[in-house]
């Protein structure tokens, strides 16, 4: 009796190892662009790792990839849903995707829009030399975060809220934009632990699911016995 007992827990706690190395994966709209992390639930972030986009239906809308830190940016241009995608290896897969709304809502932001004037300003200033502008942004990793800052509003964008900085005196554009680069960065390990937390809580909620299983199981076995010995 006792030997069916223990095969049953093996069986049940077996993949607990796996669930210890959840893969964590998030994005959110960062000023003109979507920004993204990758990596476990136990803390560690996947890093250099190419992150596939593609639309729904699997139509490839661009690359980008992960720097040290797990981090990536990815510059819209077309208002649909966009799947997030990254094989991490070992069986570990990324995939998260940001609904065609949001990425709309992306688009059509101020900082979007500067973003856009100051291109079409590059592309006059280098007359209208094919390339000019993306051979820049390339220089950056693909999709770089040159135009952070609200120009109309003066605010930088963090996640889906804007932090004001035109109320603040004597700071230049240029000093703006290093302001909300740090608000962001320093956002980043907050949202990241919130995702840490929800996993964490989802794998109690698993194994809490699993406590309830065996107990149903050794309280079968139990009645089992018990209905045997009165035999």
């Amino acid at each position: 009796m006792i030997r069916p007992v223990f095969l049953t827990l093996a069986l049940v706690l077996a993949p607990l190892p796996a669930l210890a190395h959840k893969v964590i994966a998030a994005v959110y709209a960062d000023g003109a662009l979507i920004e993204g992390e990758v990596g476990f639930s136990n803390g560690d972030m996947a890093a250099n790792a190419t992150v596939a986009v593609s639309d729904p239906e699997g139509n490839p809308l661009g690359e980008t990839a992960t720097d040290a830190d797990g981090m990536f940016t990815f510059r819209p241009s077309v208002a649909v849903a966009h799947v997030f995608h990254a094989d991490l290896g070992a069986g570990h897969v990324a995939e998260v995707t940001m609904s065609a709304q949001d990425v709309a809502a992306i688009l059509d932001s101020p900082a979007a829009r500067a973003a856009a004037e100051a291109a079409a300003d590059t592309g006059a200033d280098t007359g209208g030399i094919p390339g000019a502008g993306q051979a820049e942004a390339a220089s950056d990793g693909g999709n770089p975060s040159t135009f952070p800052l609200d120009a109309a509003s003066g605010t930088a964008a963090v996640g889906s809220s804007a932090v004001p900085l035109a109320a603040a005196p004597g700071l230049s554009d240029a000093d703006k934009a290093a302001v909300a680069k740090i608000v962001r960065d320093e956002m980043r390990p907050l949202r990241r632990e919130i995702a840490a937390y929800r996993e964490k809580n989802d794998l109690q909620s698993i194994l809490g699911g699993i406590g309830y299983i065996v107990g149903i199981f050794g309280l079968g076995f139990y009645v089992a016995a018990r209905r045997r010995m009165k035999g």
